[in-house]
């Protein structure tokens, strides 16, 4: 497994990092591994995304499956007034 060193941390945000590891009962180490994880996407994470977004479009583009107008709010109420 590869070795990441990182030089000349800000103070403020070693110690951020240093009390965020506390909070969450985690070494430095794991706490920035953790951080990484969540905001550093992987090429499998990457290509999830793009067939999500495909999927997307897709369903975006079909008509809906109701046709006319969605009737008001204001109809809507009267409508359930009469029952």
């Amino acid at each position: 497994m590869p070795t990441l060193y990182v030089e000349n941390v800000p103070e403020a945000l070693y110690e951020a990092l240093r009390a965020r590891a506390r909070r969450n009962r985690a070494s430095i180490a794991s706490e920035v591994i953790a951080l990484l994880t969540e905001h550093i996407p992987t090429p499998k994470d990457l290509a999830a995304r793009r067939a999500f977004f495909k999927q997307a479009l897709k369903f975006r583009s079909q008509p809906p499956a109701v046709s006319g107008r969605f009737p008001t709010t204001e109809e809507m109420q009267r409508e359930d007034r009469g029952r």
